[in-house]
């Protein structure tokens, strides 16, 4: 599996639906997967799932995984490990709708994210010390300009990638949520 792809406008578009995103997400964390274990697993019919899981294939998000099933089953995994986006890339001539390609992903991101941290929440009280004290749902409110602040989050992106997993039995996947943005309503909005 590649480490990370960063996609086009047209892949990007593909990946804009949280059901994929969902699938995707879990093909990274838990490994590989047949339509019907994952339409089991997000309350769907496996016509639906097959029907994400093979537009995932035309964009290059998922694969076959050879090594399992028979002609009855078909599996799948992820190709690769994470997605990075880069609207810079994306925004071209040839591109005039790239923004709002990028805007109807992140809706879809945001979704997933707020999914996961209520889950996470309502999950607390059901963890062990250790891993209630390991976690934190903080934010800080630094006043930056926009160079500053891109520093800052490429600095929290290395920081995270440099983090090894760990081969150990008490090691579980550690969700690490980097959102990083200008207070709503201060530059392209209204003031509260």
């Amino acid at each position: 599996m590649a480490s990370e792809v960063t996609p086009t406008t047209q892949q990007l578009r593909a990946l804009a639906h949280p059901v994929r995103l969902r699938m995707l997400g879990m093909l990274r964390i838990d490994g590989p997967a047949t339509a019907t274990s994952l339409a089991t697993r997000l309350g769907l019919n496996s016509g639906a799932t097959s029907y994400h899981l093979r537009q995932l294939a035309q964009h290059g998000f998922v694969v076959d995984d050879t090594e399992r099933g028979n002609g009855r089953e078909r599996w799948w995994q992820a190709a690769h490990a994470s997605t990075r986006t880069d609207e810079s890339e994306l925004r071209t001539p040839d591109e005039p709708a790239a923004g709002e390609t990028m805007d109807a992903y992140l809706q879809a991101v945001v979704t997933i994210y707020a999914e996961w941290l209520q889950r996470a929440v309502e999950e607390r009280p059901l963890l062990p010390d250790a891993w209630r004290d390991a976690g934190t749902f903080s934010d800080w409110h630094k006043r930056l300009t926009p160079t500053s602040a891109r520093r800052l989050v490429d600095r929290l992106d290395s920081l995270v990638d440099g983090v090894v997993d760990e081969d150990d039995p008490a090691a579980e996947t550690f969700m690490v949520n980097l959102n990083a943005f200008v207070q709503p309503g201060r530059v392209g909005g209204e003031q509260p």
